[in-house]
C-alpha cells in the first residue's frame, strides 16, 4: 500500500552522503528552531510594540496571522514537495520566512507588522513540514527515532525558550531585534540546504507528470482561513453567537463544500482522497489532532495556574511548563526499543493511556499545593506523550513510498495543528465558563490574567482559576482517551511498512 510511483525520484538519502547528512540536519534543525520560536516569542513583546505602533485592540493577530498561515498552508507544501522535491519547497519556504521576518522588523504600524507576520507565517508552513519530511527522507527507518528525537527536543525548548527570548530583546534591545536575529541564524540554513542537500534529477517522464492543482491549493488556503480564524476570535474578538461568527462559520462551510468539489475533479489534488482513505494514515491524523487538542491544556492553562494559584513568579511558572521538555524527547528517543517489540499502534496507545490517567490526575491535586506536584505530573506528561508522537509519525511516514511522504507529512502536522486551535476554542470557553459561574458574569481568563501584575489574587480568584484550571485538564484527558479509541477501532495493529 502506497508505494513510490515515481521511480525517477529516490530518497535524499542516495545523493546526500554521510559526510554532507550532518550538515542538512543542522539546518533542518535550525529551521525547526526558526519556525518554533517565532510562534511565541512575540508574546512577551506586546507592551513594547504595541507602544511603539498602537494598535492594541488587535494585536492578538501578532500570533493568530502567524498560526494561521502555518497551518493552511502545509497541505500545499506538502504536496509541492511531492510534486517538486524537497530542495526547492525548503529554499523557497525559506526565503520566505526571511523576507517576512524582515519586513516585521520594518513594520511601521500594527496592520503592516499583522500583514508581515502573515507572510512569515507562510514561510513557516514550509519548514515545519519539509523539514519533517527530509528528515524521514535521510534516514532508514532504524535510525528515524534518532533525527525526530532530536526534532521533537529542539521543537519543544525553542517553544517554550520564545517567550523568555522575546522578553529579553524587547526589555534589552528592541522588539525588532525579535524580527531581525532571525536573518543571519536562517541564512546559515539557508546555505547548508543549498550547499549540501543535493536530490536527483527529475526525468522528463516525471517532470510531465507533474502538475499542480492551483485551484485547490486556493481553495483549500481559503477555506482553512475562514474556518480557523472564527475558531481564534470567536469568543475573544467578539461572541460566539454574533454576526461575524456565524458569516465566518457559514462561510467555511460553503469553502469546504467547495473544496470537496474542487478536489474530486482535480487530476493530481493538494490533499488526495487515500489520505483518509487509509485506515493508517487516517487514524494517525485523528490521533495527533487530538494530541493538538490536549497540549492546550498545559502550554495555554498552566502558567496562569502557576501564577495565580501556586503564588510563582513568572520564570518559575515558566519552568514547571518547561520540564516536559526534558522527559519528552528522552521518551521519544527510547520508544523505538519498544515499537520494534510490540508495534507502532500498541506503543501509542501505551503513551497516551498514560497521558490520560496523569491529565485526570491533575484535577485531584491539593489545594493550593506545592510547586513540585505539577511539575512532577509535567515531567510525567513529557515521557507519555514522547512514548505517544514519534512512533505515530515515524510508522505513518514509513507506510508511503518517496512521491507520497510530503503529503502524508503535511496531514499530520495540519491535523495536530488544527487540534490546537480547536482547543485553545473549546478550552478557553470552559475556563470563561467556570470562571463566570464562580467570580461573576464579566470574569474571564484574560481579565485575571491581567489583574496578577497588580499585585496578590483574591482567595476567591485563586480557587476559580483552580476549579477553572481542573475543569481544562479533565477535557484533556477526555481528548487523550478519544485518541487511544481511535488507535485501538481504527488504526491496524501493525502498520503497512514499505522497506527501505
Amino acid at each position: 500500500m502506497g508505494g513510490d510511483t515515481r521511480p525517477a525520484i529516490r530518497d535524499s538519502a542516495q545523493h546526500t552522503g554521510p559526510d554532507r547528512r550532518g550538515a542538512v540536519v543542522a539546518a533542518l534543525m535550525l529551521s525547526m528552531a526558526l519556525a518554533a520560536l517565532d510562534a511565541t516569542i512575540v508574546s512577551t513583546a506586546v507592551p513594547q510594540i504595541v507602544g511603539d505602533l498602537g494598535g492594541f485592540s488587535y494585536f492578538s493577530w501578532l500570533f493568530s496571522g502567524y498560526l494561521l498561515a502555518v497551518t493552511v498552508s502545509l497541505p500545499v507544501y506538502g504536496k509541492l514537495s511531492d510534486t517538486y522535491g524537497r530542495k526547492p519547497v525548503l529554499v523557497a519556504g525559506a526565503a520566505v520566512f526571511l523576507l517576512g521576518s524582515l519586513l516585521c522588523a520594518l513594520a511601521w504600524n500594527m496592520g503592516a507588522l499583522i500583514a508581515f507576520r502573515i507572510v512569515q507565517g507562510l514561510g513557516g508552513g514550509a519548514l515545519q513540514g519539509t523539514v519533517q519530511t527530509l528528515a524521514a527522507d535521510l534516514y532508514p527507518l532504524k535510525e528515524r527515532p534518532k533525527i525526530q528525537s532530536k526534532l521533537s527536543t529542539v521543537w519543544a525548548v525553542s517553544a517554550v525558550a520564545g517567550p523568555g527570548v522575546g522578553g529579553l530583546l524587547a526589555a534589552y534591545a528592541d522588539w525588532r531585534w525579535i524580527f531581525l536575529v532571525n536573518l543571519p541564524v536562517g541564512a546559515v540554513a539557508l546555505w547548508l540546504i543549498v550547499r549540501h542537500l543535493h536530490e536527483p534529477e527529475r526525468s522528463e517522464t516525471t517532470a510531465t507528470r507533474a502538475r499542480v492543482d492551483w485551484a485547490g491549493a486556493l481553495a483549500v488556503f481559503a477555506c482553512g482561513g475562514v474556518l480557523l480564524t472564527a475558531l481564534v476570535q470567536g469568543g475573544v474578538a467578539w461572541p460566539w453567537l454574533s454576526a461575524p461568527s456565524l458569516a465566518l462559520l457559514a462561510t467555511g462551510l460553503a469553502l469546504a463544500a467547495v473544496v470537496v468539489l474542487v478536489e474530486r475533479r482535480a487530476a493530481d489534488p493538494i490533499i488526495p482522497g487515500w489520505v483518509w482513505r487509509r485506515r493508517t494514515i487516517a487514524a494517525v491524523n485523528l490521533a495527533l489532532g487530538a494530541l493538538g487538542l490536549l497540549m492546550v491544556a498545559p502550554t495555554v492553562f498552566l502558567p496562569t495556574y502557576a501564577q495565580s494559584v501556586l503564588g510563582l513568579g513568572p520564570v518559575a511558572a515558566g519552568f514547571v511548563l518547561s520540564v516536559w521538555t526534558l522527559s519528552w524527547p528522552v521518551s521519544a528517543a527510547f520508544s523505538q526499543h519498544v515499537y520494534r517489540r510490540i508495534g507502532f499502534r500498541d506503543t501509542a496507545m501505551l503513551g497516551m493511556a498514560a497521558a490520560a490517567l496523569i491529565l485526570f490526575a491533575f484535577p485531584f491535586l491539593p489545594y493550593p499545593g506545592r510547586a513540585w506536584q505539577p511539575t512532577l505530573l509535567m515531567l510525567l506528561l513529557g515521557g507519555a506523550l514522547g512514548l505517544f508522537q514519534l512512533p505515530l509519525i515515524v510508522g505513518v511516514q514509513s507506510t508511503v513510498g518517496w512521491s507520497e511522504r510530503g503529503t502524508t507529512t503535511a496531514s499530520v502536522l495540519f491535523c495536530r495543528q488544527t487540534g490546537q486551535t480547536l482547543g485553545a476554542a473549546a478550552f478557553g470557553a470552559i475556563a470563561n465558563g467556570v470562571l463566570a459561574a464562580r467570580l461573576g458574569g464579566a470574569s474571564d481568563l484574560d481579565s485575571v490574567t491581567r489583574t496578577l501584575g497588580s499585585g496578590t489574587p483574591t482567595e476567591a480568584t485563586r480557587q476559580a482559576v483552580a476549579d477553572a484550571v481542573h475543569a481544562v485538564y479533565l477535557g484533556a484527558s477526555c481528548a487523550a482517551a478519544l485518541a487511544f479509541l481511535v488507535l485501538l477501532f481504527l488504526a491496524p495493529r501493525q502498520f503497512p511498512v514499505i522497506g527501505d
